[in-house]
């Protein structure tokens, strides 16, 4: 492998690095786990790199794939779940849509508990978009569905973490569940 394409894969984990760890980090609610998880989409795609080199199209959804995959595989292997505290991540406000996105940081654990109950698509837009501050375009490449499947999708994932926001009873079924996340 040349220099040449080194220093360009140290540009792509340079640029991904932050983004990549925050998305494993949510979803297993473990540093050491997050870490561990985000070196292996690295090296993984360090491989397919070196391999095919500028084939690949979209060096950040390739890269959101692979955590996505890594991601399930520590599940399935270890056949558990936690809950991460969404205080425990730094949100960053790079939307005009600033109040969703105060209203996911500052949920605490009812909106975990709400983010638990929505399939794992939507989990993942949300976290997209109000976390990482990815534009809708971009994150319709990562799931290959239209862009405007993807906001109807997201629009979806928040009215329903309205709704279960809203019901008083919220939460209160969902105590025994609590060892179950993303």
């Amino acid at each position: 492998m040349s220099e040449k394409a080194n220093k360009k894969f140290a540009k792509i984990y340079d640029k991904h690095i932050d983004q990549i760890y925050r998305f494993v980090f949510i979803k297993t609610g473990s540093k050491e786990t997050a870490e561990d998880l985000t070196s292996q989409v690295f090296v993984k795609g360090w491989r397919k790199f070196k391999a095919q080199g500028n084939d690949i199209k979209n060096v950040s959804a390739y890269l959101y794939q692979i955590a996505r995959a890594e991601i399930a595989n520590f599940y399935r292997d270890a056949a558990k779940f936690q809950i991460v505290s969404t205080g425990a991540v730094e949100i960053q406000d790079n939307q005009d849509d600033l109040e969703m996105t105060q209203e996911i940081n500052f949920m605490g654990q009812d909106m975990q508990k709400a983010l638990r109950t929505i399939e794992e698509d939507l989990q993942n837009i949300l976290i997209w978009h109000y976390v990482e501050g990815l534009a809708f375009k971009e994150i319709s490449k990562f799931l290959n569905r239209p862009e405007g499947t993807v906001r109807v999708m997201a629009h979806r994932a928040l009215k329903e973490l309205r709704e279960k926001l809203a019901d008083p009873t919220f939460g209160q079924s969902q105590e025994a569940d609590s060892g179950e996340l993303l």
